[in-house]
């Protein structure tokens, strides 16, 4: 079978994945903000598609680069198929919120108003917003003919306004005049009025429209269109300069706002003179140009999605639980020291985490903590705490990634506030980004030098822990404390990093031999009559050495059951290839983050968290790590979870040799929601412990009380 049968397309794939986002917006089980919600992410997904993979492509064909795909596509091929695609979903997005959401929110309390449905009272609070706030922020832009086009902000909204011609003009054919007002980003999309009840509002452009004569006074207005440039974001780093990464980072900041146009979407109602005057601007061709049929920016619907006072059309809230193997009366240094930790977010709460740091920082046993960060909140608590550990005297070093991107700005910033109250801080590692999700706290204790480690799938982000799926595991474990100080210091220096660890596999260097050598010890078995079996949950597979390391291992007879959130080149279920393969994608509340790892092993099960996907980049360009999870409940408890993934017959969706996806139903009273189940289980282990404490009986000890003796 040639290459280009064995493999689906990266790009297709992965707009497949965001159809089953999509796929959530229109499905009528789904509470009706939620699916608004659903909708908003679809549209926020394509615009970054749109920016880094549509801009990676435009740059391929920009330099004549005529490599082929894995998939058996040229760039161009790749362009053409994905362009198709494109139209299709953005036709699908519309038809969900027009023709379904928007009359369904009207029922519902949330009316989107128009000029002609204000009432009196309304009129009057719009007059006051547009006099006394919106004129003093916005500036309208005129654009004359030859001269510069204004620099606008990257998916951001403006008007364009076509207005009369110029009166005093003496030329014999006077130039068509335009003017530009750009939305910015301090006004709210949606300004709420006045109602009787539920919510009525009006967007900021049709304000804007409607008012247009007072930006304008004394001109004939000819015509308004919104419109919405897309910016190339595929800008290489340039790290290996004299000037540093931080310097760079903040040009290649810089010139994501003056990269080349990939995508300018515009009101379907606008005329022909204003989409040539658009496409001469943005220097693009008429069919990078979209005429869309309704408000442009459906990503900016996520806040009228969490709006307050609407519950009833949300889902009901899942609240993280504390688990019981963390207890709050306990210190997380008594904790590990007794056993490893391992935490399923966000059904168990981050807060262990957070509160490890926390405690770190206040301990005055406490010699150095040790930290890779990647993506982290605005108010980050595990900053915080970092700068508390400086302020109490103890020796901080951070590898802060600036090249996370889209948070790079963030990074640099909190990167240069940690240098100035003393933390040592490396920018991450020449020619490789740091993706590894690890810390290293080091105590010193009767015994001596003691470490403690987290290690998870997902990002020190707070924020983002509630609602992606994730795992952390905590521990005390001398090999992986020898590995993680090993690891850490290989990064953040210069020194060689070991040929191989204890129990750690990292990227670049041994992470998908490693993985290879299991999947083919599984084939083995299989093909020696034993049982053999391979579990993996990641976001993508694109490795060409992995996968077809699962087709062998599908043709000696190995069960491979695979759950794969977003893009998967795999061709599950081809006879003679991989047949043996399921893959399976499930797309819900909470965002399938964790990437965990099982194989069978002869009834010697291993289990591995990690932070790295099954791809090329994060196999070969990223510091990554593979952990094992040894504890026996702790194992337990994550095959528990996969198995958990391949029983849903609700949000789970099926891959199909064609590249097609089949939604999975229940069959009976037999419902199964993988999320949901989770989360109870989660939630019964906290009833349990509860219920063990209400059957015992601990006396207070005359030394514990405050008697004043």
């Amino acid at each position: 079978m040639s290459d280009s049968a064995k493999y689906f397309d990266r790009e297709l794939s992965w707009l497949e994945f965001n159809q089953r986002v999509l796929h959530e917006a229109f499905d009528v089980d789904v509470p009706l903000l939620e699916r608004l919600k659903f909708l908003a992410i679809s549209a926020s997904n394509l615009d970054e598609f749109y920016r880094v993979r549509v801009g990676a492509l435009h740059r391929l064909i920009e330099n004549n680069v005529s490599q082929v795909a894995d998939s058996g596509l040229t760039p161009d091929q790749q362009l053409t198929a994905v362009n198709y695609r494109l139209s299709k979903m953005v036709s699908d997005q519309y038809e969900c919120y027009l023709n379904d959401l928007s009359p369904k929110l009207v029922e519902h309390g949330l009316v989107r108003l128009s000029e002609n449905q204000l009432n009196a009272a309304q009129k009057l609070m719009l007059k006051q917003i547009v006099d006394k706030e919106i004129l003093s922020i916005l500036t309208p832009m005129a654009v004359e003919p030859g001269e510069f086009f204004p620099q606008l902000q990257n998916q951001t909204l403006n008007i364009c306004v076509r207005l009369g011609l110029d009166p005093s003009s003496k030329a014999e054919q006077p130039q068509p005049r335009f003017a530009v007002i750009p939305m910015g980003q301090t006004l709210p999309r949606c300004l709420s009025l006045p109602s009787e009840a539920g919510l009525a509002y009006m967007h900021l452009e049709d304000v804007v429209i409607m008012s247009i004569n007072k930006f304008f006074p004394g001109e004939e207005i000819l015509e308004c269109a919104t419109f919405r440039p897309t910016r190339n974001a595929e800008v290489e780093v340039q790290e290996l300069t004299p000037y540093g990464l931080a310097v760079n980072m903040a040009d290649v900041l810089q010139a994501r706002t003056t990269s080349s146009c990939v995508r300018v979407e515009v009101a379907a109602t606008a005329s022909a003179e204003v989409v040539e005057f658009l496409a001469e601007a943005f220097e693009i061709v008429e069919t990078e140009i979209y005429r869309l049929p309704g408000p442009l920016a459906l990503g900016e619907f996520m806040s009228l999605a969490s709006r307050r006072g609407f519950e009833r059309l949300q889902y009901q809230p899942w609240p993280p639980v504390n688990s019981p193997s963390v207890p709050k009366e306990d210190l997380m240094f008594d904790i590990l020291a007794e056993k490893d930790v391992l935490l399923i977010h966000p059904y168990d709460s981050f807060e262990p985490v957070v509160r490890l740091l926390q405690e770190a920082a206040e301990d005055p046993d406490v010699i150095s903590i040790k930290q890779t960060l990647y993506r982290i909140s605005r108010n980050s608590p595990i900053i915080a705490a970092l700068k508390k550990a400086i302020e109490n005297g103890k020796h901080v070093s951070v590898l802060l990634e600036l090249k996370a991107r889209f948070d790079e700005s963030r990074n640099l910033k909190q990167a240069r506030e940690l240098e100035a109250v003393g933390a040592q801080v490396i920018l991450g590692v020449k020619g490789l980004k740091t993706h590894a999700k690890i810390c290293i706290i080091v105590r010193r204790e009767p015994h001596g030098i003691q470490r403690y480690m987290h290690f998870g799938t997902g990002n020190y982000n707070e924020v983002t822990a509630r609602i992606y799926s994730d795992v952390s595991l905590l521990t005390s474990n001398e090999d992986l404390g020898a590995d993680a100080i090993a690891f850490f210091n290989s990064i953040s220096g210069y020194s060689q990093p070991p040929q191989s660890y204890r129990k750690l596999e990292a990227a670049p260097l041994r992470l998908r031999e490693a993985l290879k050598e299991m999947i083919e010890a599984e084939a083995e078995r299989a093909l020696a009559g034993l049982k053999a079996k391979i579990v993996v949950k990641v976001n993508a597979i694109t490795d060409t050495v992995l996968i077809d390391a699962l087709y062998a291992a599908s043709q000696a007879g190995v069960e491979i059951l695979l759950n794969v959130r977003g893009i998967c080149c795999l061709k599950p279920g081809v006879k003679g290839m991989s047949e043996n393969i399921r893959v399976i994608s499930i797309v819900d509340r909470f965002l399938e983050h964790a990437r965990i790892m099982y194989f069978y092993h002869g009834g010697d099960k291993k289990v591995f968290i990690s932070s790295a996907d099954w791809m090329s980049r994060n196999l070969d360009n990223r510091k990554e790590l593979l952990t094992p999870v040894e504890d026996t409940v702790a194992r337990q408890h994550l095959i528990n979870t996969l198995a958990s993934y391949f029983n849903d017959n609700v949000k789970a969706s099926v891959l199909q040799p064609d590249g097609t996806y089949t939604y999975l139903h229940p069959e009976g009273n037999e419902v199964y929601r993988s999320q949901e189940k989770l989360y109870q289980v989660s939630r019964d282990a906290v009833l349990r412990a509860q219920k063990r404490q209400r059957t015992m009986f601990e006396p207070h000890r005359a030394e514990d009380d405050d008697l004043g003796r």
